[in-house]
């Protein structure tokens, strides 16, 4: 099938208005804000040249989580050790707009401790709680099932509650 001008201009649309997404997911596995942007340039280059297997009508947002997702595992595998912790500053602007700074305290203990869980359970914080995605759009992207993401989910709230004094 022929691509028209306006399939192409419509990928490039939907592949723009997904990069805060992509690079939130993509610190939020290496933890270093330079590599997480080279990880989005990468996933929108290989996005761009795969175009024709995204299928219209699929959730985009997964398709591109899940080649990000993979790129991160295949720099892992090259590397054979994970990046360093994210920038301090990261999610700071969360909270900037507090006068006391009690939030912003609070985004930071809560920061530090998302970045301490387990790897698969942070994947899974930042697909469902930070991207927002479906427990089965979560699924489809780290290749699990949907029962494993919510114990990972399940799991992971537990670390933070405890770690944050947070008993909501």
């Amino acid at each position: 099938m022929q691509e028209t001008g306006a399939d192409i201009e419509d990928f490039g649309e939907k592949l723009v208005s997904i990069l805060p997404k992509m690079r939130r997911f993509a610190l939020s596995l290496c933890r270093q804000r330079a590599t997480a942007e080279d990880l989005v340039q990468s996933a929108c280059v290989r996005a761009m040249s795969a175009r024709d297997s995204w299928q219209t009508g699929t959730n985009f947002d997964a398709w591109m989580f899940r080649i990000v997702r993979n790129l991160w595992l295949d720099q892992l595998r090259h590397r054979k050790v994970a990046g360093p912790e994210a920038d301090a500053d990261e999610a700071d602007h969360l909270a900037a707009k507090d006068a006391n700074g009690e939030a912003k305290l609070f985004v930071q203990q809560v920061r530090r401790a998302v970045a301490a869980l387990p790897d698969d359970m942070r994947e899974v914080v930042s697909l469902v709680c930070v991207e927002e995605l479906s427990y089965r759009e979560a699924a489809d992207v780290l290749n699990i099932p949907v029962g494993t993401v919510m114990s990972r989910l399940a799991r992971a709230r537990a670390k933070l509650a405890e770690a944050t004094g947070y008993e909501g």
